[in-house]
């Protein structure tokens, strides 16, 4: 096991330490977004089914996958020497872990109805997702250099998409230049990328078709795994939507001294957003979101969320201006990193509709 995922395994042992518990349980799915806890503690990327890694506070690690499907990812990609198919992998835990108390990463949205019922009949589950996000949100040196060869992926993904885009042109034909740069670029499997049709997110299909104003959505996760969020509006605004911009321009010029360490992400949430509320915009989507091998992670930035930044935190941006009426919007994704003096958006990007 190399001394990266050594470091990692190490900061959730503490964790568990802390807060009173047997071991960790972190399950992943192929579903977009929701295979990272797994590989960030072994090395091992879901492609097909699920998988779990359980973590003791003491004690060696082992990643289970279920036995009717023998390929479910590069399973030599794994770290852990433990690998483990059962034919009912919560009947296999449930031996493993009785009588344990275990925070489980994933309970409410990850873990498979048949796994649960054995297992929490034979051992104390709690929810965890909170504190696993909290204990790997600050990134390490090797993670750095993962979200920033991610945030470089996606902003030239971004340029094919701007080069690619016409009015009349359809979503599919735009996006599919961006497609290939990311598969060539070695994200595989690890993108989620949409257009905004109104007010709404859609995937991009044929029957999208372009008129002056598109607003895409491009998130990527590299081969490193990082997950990032760098998109720009193109064409031509409207009245409503230019207004919408100033308040965009507004944010930007706060958050870099806003998304600091020590600040909370409530008080995030207050800079970045007021310049949408005093407009009279509703915010359709969170503000912002710590981000890594999985998409979307705590904390986020928001109302009452009261989780102080640190440095090297890493946040996906997004305020989601909505018109009253409904009818536009503008959404516009940066990914930035806290340190020492501030905010760093690492794509570089000018803030402006392209």
């Amino acid at each position: 096991m190399d001394a990266e995922l050594t470091a990692r395994h190490t900061r959730i042992r503490e964790a568990l330490e802390r807060d009173g518990l047997d071991a960790a349980l972190v399950c992943g799915s192929e579903y977009t977004g929701f295979e990272g806890a797994v590989t960030y503690l072994s090395g091992f990327q879901v492609v097909h089914r699920y998988a779990y890694v359980v973590l003791p506070r003491e004690g060696e690690p082992a990643i289970v996958f279920p036995a009717e499907a023998r390929y479910v990812g590069e399973h030599g990609d794994s770290q852990i020497e433990d690998q483990v198919f059962a034919d009912r992998p919560g009947e296999w835990l449930a031996d493993r872990l009785r009588g344990r108390r275990v925070g489980v990463y994933g309970l409410d949205y990850v873990m498979t109805v048949r796994d649960y019922a054995p297992l929490a009949a034979g051992a104390e589950l709690v929810p965890w997702d909170e504190q696993f996000d909290l204990a790997r949100a600050v990134k390490s040196e090797a993670e750095l250099a993962s979200v920033r060869e991610s945030v470089e992926i996606n902003a030239a993904g971004f340029h094919a998409f701007r080069e690619a885009w016409a009015p009349g042109r359809n979503a599919a034909e735009v996006l599919a230049p961006a497609e290939e740069l990311f598969v060539e670029r070695g994200c595989g499997r690890l993108t989620m990328n949409m257009v905004l049709v109104g007010a709404e997110f859609a995937i991009a299909r044929d029957e999208t078709v372009f008129g002056d104003f598109t607003v895409p959505s491009l998130e990527i996760a590299g081969p490193g795994g990082h997950w990032v969020e760098v998109s720009r509006a193109l064409g031509t605004p409207s009245d409503e939507v230019k207004r919408m911009l100033e308040a965009y321009e507004e944010y930007y010029e706060v958050a870099p001294s806003a998304l600091r360490a020590g600040a909370t992400a409530h008080d995030v949430h207050r800079a970045v957003s007021a310049g949408f509320t005093k407009r009279g915009y509703h915010l359709g989507h969170v503000t912002g979101h710590s981000i890594g091998m999985t998409m979307i992670e705590h904390p986020k930035i928001g109302e009452g969320v009261e989780t102080e930044l640190a440095v090297n935190m890493v946040f996906s941006m997004h305020p989601h201006a909505i018109s009253a009426d409904g009818r536009e919007c503008l959404y516009m994704q940066d990914t930035w990193l806290v340190t020492e003096d501030g905010g760093v958006p690492l794509a570089g990007l000018e803030m402006r509709i392209w």
